[in-house]
C-alpha cells in the first residue's frame, strides 16, 4: 500500500509546486515509485482536479463531506502501485482564507502524513518556526505522528519589505552564507520535534525568468525577437545615467531599462551585445520615436548577437515597478528550467527519513471521508436491491432518489404509488424511473405461503399471517426471506425492536452465528471506529461477548478496517476485581482461543483503548492499547449511553445500528436519522448482502 504526503505550505509564496516536484524527483532516485496527486488547481478543473471555483461553491453551501468525497473518488482513480504518492495541497493566498484548514481536511480525508512547506521572506528563522508550529496546530501539534516534517524553501532569496520575492536580484549567494543559515535553522528548537528534511536556498538561475515570459506581462512590443526564448533575466537595471558610469552593469543575463529616446544607451548596450556579453534584453520605455539612423546603426550588432529589443509605453520608472509584480512560477512550457528546480531541490531533500518511515509506518488510519468514499464505491459493486418500508416517509424517498441516481443500489419503496409521488414532488425530491415502488395490497397474498410454513412451529394461521403482513416491515422481511430483495432498512417511523423482531423470527441468525448483534461506525475527526453492542443484547454472557467481538472483527475487515479489538471495561489488565471485570476477560480468552489471527486485549478501559498517553502508563505492553479500532462493551447499557454520549458531545457521525449474525441483512435507523444517513445505511446493506 502507498505512503501518502500532503504537502501543505505554511503561508504565501513557499514555492510549493517547486518543492513538491522536487520530492517526488528525490523520492524517485531512491528507485521509489511515485505518484503525483495535485486535487485543486486555481482554474482548470478535468477529471483528476477540482477548480477553484467548486471548491468555493461546495464550501458555500457547507457541502465540504460532498467536497472531499469528490476529491477521494479523483484520488482513488488514480492507480495506487506506487510507495509513495504526494499530494499537492492547496496554496495559501489572501483569497483562499480557507486553505490551511481545507488542506488539514484533505490531509485527515486521504490519511496522509504531512509535511510543511515554508519560506522565510524577510523574517528571521525564530519567526519561521513559529509559523510552522502555528500551522502545525490544526494537524494536531508538531508532535502528532500525522506530522512528518517540514522544507524551508527559497533561503536567503532577495524579498522586498513585504517579504515578497523580487525579481531584481542580487549577485550569486556564497556557499558560506548558505551554511550559515542552514546552522541557523538546525540549531531551532522546534525541529527537534518535527524533523527539518529539506533547507533549499535561492538559486537565482532557477527563477530567472525568459524574456519571452515578461513581454505579455508587461505589454511590450517586440522590436527584434532574437533569443527571446532562451535568454534569462537575473538581474534589472535601470540607466538614466551617462554611458561612462553605466558600464559596470552592462553584464550578462542583465535587462536594461533606459527611455527610447537615449540613443548613447542603446550603442553601448549594442557594442556590449557585438562584445559577446549576452544581455537578457533591451527594454526601450515612453512613447518616444527611436532614432531610425541609431538602430540602422546599431542593427548588425543587434542581429548577429541576438540581443532582444522590446517598447512599451510607459516610462521606465512604472515599467521597473510593473516587474517586481511578475510571477516568479516557472511556466510549463520552459521545460529546462523545471527539470533544473526539481534537480536542484531534490538535491537539498534528505532521504534519510524514508526507511525509517516506510518501517514505522504499519498502522494506516480509515479516515471518515475514505469510510464514506469506500462505502458509496463498495455499494456500487455489489449492485443489490434493498427494501424501504417505510417508503412514504420523505427523508426515505430523498435518499432512495440519491442511491438511484448514483447507483448506489435499487431502493424498493413500500407504499401507494400516488401519494409516495406527491410526496416527493411537494419536497421536490426527483425520483428516477430506476425506483421501484410497490404498493402492498397488490402483493401480501404472495408471502401468506411462505410465511405460514416459516411460523408453523408457532402454530401461524392463514388469517394471522394476513393481518401482520399489513406491516410494511414485516412484508419487507418476507420479500428479502424469499429474495424478491437483497436488504431491508428500516427505522425512520418504526422503532428498534419494530425492525428488528421480524428478522429474527423470520430471517433468523446465520449458521455460523451464536446471535445477532449490532454495531455502528463511530466517524471521528481522525478515523472510523467500531462500537458493539450497542442496540441488541442487553446483558451478554462471556461467550455471547467473544462471539459479538469476531462478529465485529469480520464486519470491519468487510468494510476496509483493520480490526485491533478492545474489550472495554471499568477496569484495565488487574487493576480492578468483579463479576463484569472477568466476564471481559473470559471473554478476552475464548477469542484469542477461537481466532488467534485477531489483535485482541482486554480488560481495557476506554481512554486505555483509545489514547496512547494513556495506554502507555496503564497496559504499555498491550498490542491494542492506544490504537483499538474496535470497541466491544460488557452489556447493552455501557454501549448504548458510550455512543451517545460520544456521538452527541463530540458532533461525531455514528452510522447504524448495523446489524450482524442474521442470515440476510436488515438493518436499522434512528428516527432522527438524516438523508445522508440512510443513503450510508442502504449502502452497508448492499455491502453486507454482497
Amino acid at each position: 500500500m502507498a505512503h501518502i504526503l500532503l504537502l501543505t505550505p505554511t503561508g504565501t509564496g513557499v514555492g510549493l509546486t517547486a518543492v513538491t516536484t522536487g520530492l517526488v524527483r528525490a523520492l524517485e532516485t531512491q528507485g521509489l515509485k511515485v505518484k503525483y496527486f495535485k486535487p485543486i488547481s486555481p482554474h482548470d478543473e478535468d477529471e483528476n482536479t477540482i477548480s477553484m471555483s467548486t471548491v468555493e461553491h461546495y464550501l458555500s453551501e457547507n457541502r465540504l463531506n460532498d467536497l472531499l468525497e469528490m476529491i477521494l473518488n479523483r484520488f482513488h482513480q488514480q492507480k495506487e502501485d506506487a510507495d509513495f504518492i504526494i499530494v499537492q495541497g492547496l496554496i495559501t493566498t489572501n483569497a483562499y482564507h480557507f486553505s490551511m484548514e481545507l488542506n488539514s481536511q484533505i490531509s485527515k480525508a486521504l490519511g496522509a502524513h504531512v509535511i510543511f512547506v515554508s519560506a522565510p521572506g524577510n523574517k528571521i528563522p525564530e519567526h519561521v518556526s513559529e509559523e510552522i508550529e502555528l500551522a502545525a496546530r490544526a494537524y494536531g501539534g508538531v508532535t502528532n505522528k500525522a506530522c512528518l516534517g517540514c522544507i524551508i524553501n527559497k533561503v536567503l532569496a532577495p524579498t522586498d519589505q513585504n517579504g515578497n520575492t523580487r525579481l531584481d536580484l542580487s549577485d550569486i549567494i556564497s556557499q558560506e552564507e548558505i551554511d550559515t543559515a542552514t546552522k541557523s535553522y538546525r540549531k531551532l528548537r522546534l525541529f527537534k520535534k518535527l524533523p527539518l528534511i529539506g533547507i533549499i536556498p535561492w538559486q537565482v538561475s532557477l527563477f530567472s525568468p525568459r524574456v519571452a515570459d515578461v513581454i505579455d506581462f508587461i505589454q511590450a512590443d517586440v522590436t527584434h525577437a532574437g533569443e527571446m526564448k532562451q535568454r534569462r533575466i537575473s538581474h534589472i537595471t535601470i540607466c538614466a545615467r551617462t554611458v561612462p558610469n553605466m558600464l559596470n552593469v552592462l553584464k550578462p543575463n542583465t535587462l536594461i531599462i533606459t527611455a527610447a529616446d537615449r540613443s548613447d544607451i542603446i550603442i553601448a548596450a549594442s557594442m556590449a551585445a557585438l562584445k559577446g556579453i549576452k544581455l537578457a534584453a533591451l527594454l526601450l520605455t515612453g512613447d518616444y520615436p527611436i532614432d531610425d539612423k541609431v538602430m540602422a546603426f546599431c542593427h548588425q550588432a543587434i542581429t548577429d548577437s541576438g540581443l532582444p529589443v522590446l517598447t512599451v509605453k510607459s516610462n521606465s520608472f512604472r515599467t521597473a515597478l510593473l516587474l517586481q509584480d511578475l510571477n516568479m512560477k516557472v511556466p510549463q512550457e520552459d521545460s529546462r528550467r523545471i527539470e533544473e528546480a526539481m534537480q536542484f531541490t531534490a538535491d537539498h531533500i534528505d532521504t534519510t527519513w524514508v526507511d525509517q518511515f516506510q518501517q514505522s509506518d504499519k498502522m494506516r488510519l480509515l479516515s471518515p471521508p475514505a469510510f464514506r468514499y469506500q462505502l458509496i464505491e463498495q455499494a456500487k459493486s455489489a449492485n443489490k436491491r434493498i427494501v424501504l418500508p417505510e417508503g412514504n416517509e420523505p427523508r426515505t424517498i430523498a435518499a432512495a432518489s440519491i442511491c438511484a441516481k448514483k447507483n448506489i443500489a435499487q431502493c424498493v419503496l413500500l407504499g401507494n404509488d400516488t401519494e409516495i409521488r406527491q410526496i416527493a414532488k411537494n419536497n421536490d425530491i426527483d425520483l428516477p424511473n430506476s425506483i421501484s415502488i410497490i404498493d402492498p395490497e397488490n402483493c401480501i397474498e404472495k408471502y401468506i405461503d411462505p410465511m405460514v410454513t416459516l411460523r408453523q412451529h408457532k402454530a401461524l394461521t392463514p388469517v394471522m399471517a394476513t393481518e401482520q403482513l399489513q406491516d410494511n416491515v414485516v412484508l419487507g422481511t418476507m420479500m428479502l426471506q424469499t429474495g424478491d430483495v437483497d436488504g431491508l432498512v428500516s427505522g425512520a417511523q418504526h422503532t428498534t425492536a419494530n425492525t428488528i423482531r421480524p428478522a429474527l423470527q423470520l430471517i433468523k441468525a446465520a449458521d455460523n452465528a451464536k446471535l445477532v448483534s449490532s454495531l455502528f461506525f463511530m466517524c471521528m475527526p481522525e478515523q472510523v471506529l467500531v462500537f458493539a453492542d450497542c442496540a441488541v443484547n442487553p446483558e451478554p454472557s462471556a461467550e455471547e461477548l467473544a462471539d459479538i467481538a469476531i462478529q465485529t472483527a469480520q464486519s470491519a475487515i468487510a468494510f476496509g478496517i483493520e480490526p485491533r479489538i478492545a474489550m472495554i471495561s471499568y477496569s484495565t489488565k488487574d487493576s480492578g476485581q468483579g463479576s463484569e471485570v472477568d466476564k471481559v476477560r473470559k471473554a478476552t480468552e475464548l477469542v484469542k482461543k477461537m481466532r488467534d489471527d485477531l489483535l485482541i486485549d482486554g480488560p481495557l478501559q476506554y481512554d486505555a483503548a483509545l489514547i496512547q498517553d494513556v495506554a502507555k502508563s496503564k497496559a504499555p505492553n498491550s498490542p491494542v492499547a492506544g490504537q483499538a479500532t474496535i470497541f466491544i462493551f460488557p452489556d447493552l447499557n455501557t454501549g448504548n449511553t458510550t455512543y451517545k454520549a460520544v456521538q452527541r458531545s463530540a458532533d461525531v457521525l455514528a452510522i447504524g445500528p448495523m446489524l450482524q449474525g442474521l442470515a440476510k441483512p436488515v438493518n436499522d435507523l434512528s428516527r432522527g436519522a438524516t438523508v445522508d444517513d440512510i443513503v450510508y445505511t442502504i449502502a452497508i446493506t448492499a455491502i453486507q448482502a454482497k
